[in-house]
């Protein structure tokens, strides 16, 4: 029995990570990614970063996504 309740999760884990891959961007999301820059850039001007934490914060946004 504790066995099973063992596996059930580490199974569903394994799917997870199975279902994850890595394939080049279309043509769709690289519009999506321009898209996300420019409302970024549009709200830099509008509400300019206050201190350096907080443009470090946004610096490493634009890195990650």
């Amino acid at each position: 029995m504790n066995r099973t309740l063992v596996m059930i999760p580490m199974l569903a884990l394994g799917l997870g990570l199975a279902a994850c891959d890595e394939r080049p961007a279309g043509p769709a999301e690289q519009a999506g990614r321009q898209l996300d820059r420019a409302g970024q850039s549009v709200r830099d001007a509008v509400d300019p970063p206050r201190g350096p934490v907080e443009r470090a914060g946004r610096a490493i946004d634009r890195a990650v996504n």
